[in-house]
């Protein structure tokens, strides 16, 4: 059977979150990526709660398309959310993507504005 590239995506996000676990003190911070929009959320996988959360489908990102510039935006309002949730360190979880481009803009953005993995 043949493996599409979705099916390829959430075998390496199980993959990598066999080793990846957010807590209260370090919680995760989890990115999801479509063709049109990218989520991310700061989550306790303890309680099972997000502790903050930003997508490009933010009001005043919803009409911009997705570049890498968007995916910086988001990445500062996540940071910034999570800072006044008081959290400061989280663990990356980049969920089966690869570690470039938008992902990349949205880390490096959240990292710029104080959070720090």
């Amino acid at each position: 059977m043949r493996s599409t590239r979705t099916a390829a995506r959430l075998r390496r996000h199980r993959r990598v979150r066999k080793k990846i676990r957010g807590s209260a003190n370090r919680p995760r911070l989890a990115v999801f990526r479509s063709n049109r929009y990218i989520y991310a959320q700061v989550i306790d996988d303890d309680r099972g709660h997000t502790v903050a959360a930003a997508s490009s489908l933010e009001p005043e990102l919803r009409q911009r398309s997705l570049t890498v510039e968007t995916a910086g935006e988001v990445g500062k309002l996540l940071a910034g959310r999570s800072l006044e949730a008081g959290v400061d360190t989280v663990v990356f979880d980049r969920g089966g993507y690869r570690f470039g481009g938008r992902v990349r803009a949205l880390a490096e953005a959240a990292r710029a504005d104080g959070l720090s993995f």
